[in-house]
């Protein structure tokens, strides 16, 4: 068997490609040489992976930034992230984000791949997200997100009347064209989003949106390809205000639900977030607005 191969099997609670690192970086030993991935050992090898590898440490500052934390324990943390928090610095946002907030919540997380964050969220998207406190840990939701075994839903408030639930299947890719944006594409990536529709409003429509893949703005893109855009959404909306409906600073998306397995322990667990204050106002404003009209 390939060393690589061989580690993974010993070594399941870490990923393939963190273990072919380690052997690249020169951190895995056979009988005392330096490993090679594809090397072949056959059983009775002496394999020494010294030091115990870990990450660089995180560069970003750690801020004192409020976090909502739904659940924690030693491996994981479960946070409702605001709408208007970057999850992890970059250009533009060097500090101010969720990264910098966590490595304040817990120092530790500075030894974590992008500080145990697992998934991320839009800036203008509020909702839940989890955070893993170890290698192991971030490995096994990494595992459950490609095995979709995590499921992740969404409250979506959008232009139009959305009449019947739906599955939306349309491969997605960087758009042709606006490179800082994602469209329905032919040779984009797989990409399928299950729609239920909650509440009509007639100039508009609440949904519940079930994520089976996770491509870069999925909902965002799948909803305006069907014509339906979400309220507030200047990039794949348009600016154009819609007829009826309060104006709203950001895209009505939110991440109400997550289950997952707990890493340790296998147990299922679900977690609840109700829509966010500015996002439930709109709503309540829809069905005023839906009353009166009916009057």
């Amino acid at each position: 068997m390939r060393l690589d191969q061989a580690l993974a099997r010993m070594l399941p609670e870490h990923s393939r490609g963190r273990l072919k690192g380690w052997i690249d970086a020169g951190h895995v030993t056979v009988d005392g040489v330096a490993g090679n991935a594809k090397r072949h050992v056959a059983g009775g090898e002496r394999l020494t992976i010294l030091p115990l590898p870990g990450v660089i440490a995180d560069t970003a500052l750690a801020q004192d930034i409020a976090l909502a934390v739904v659940y924690e324990d030693e491996l994981i943390i479960v946070l409702n992230k605001p709408a208007g928090l970057v999850v992890h610095p970059g250009s533009g946002n060097r500090d101010g984000t969720l990264q910098n907030a966590l490595l304040y919540h817990d120092p530790a997380l500075g030894a974590i791949p992008r500080a145990g964050i697992v998934h991320r969220l839009d800036k203008e998207t509020s909702g839940l997200m989890v955070v893993a406190r170890s290698e192991a840990a971030h490995t096994s939701l990494v595992r459950q997100l490609a095995s979709r075994s995590m499921s992740r839903e969404y409250l979506a408030l959008v232009r139009g009347d959305v009449t019947q639930a739906m599955i939306i299947d349309a491969p997605i890719g960087r758009h042709p064209t606006q490179r800082t944006t994602m469209a329905v594409v032919a040779k984009g990536r797989p990409a399928r989003t299950h729609v239920e529709v909650v509440e009509r409003f007639g100039i508009a429509t609440l949904l519940r949106c079930r994520l089976e893949t996770g491509r870069t703005h999925q909902i965002r893109v799948h909803l305006a390809a069907i014509g339906h855009p979400l309220v507030g959404d200047l990039a794949y909306g348009g600016r154009r205000p819609a007829p009826g409906i309060p104006a709203f600073p950001r895209q009505a998306l939110h991440a109400t639900r997550l289950a997952l397995v707990h890493p340790a322990t296998g147990r299922s667990m679900c977690f609840d977030a109700p829509a966010p204050a500015d996002f439930a106002g709109l709503v309540e404003g829809l069905r005023h607005t839906r009353g009166g009209a009916g009057r």
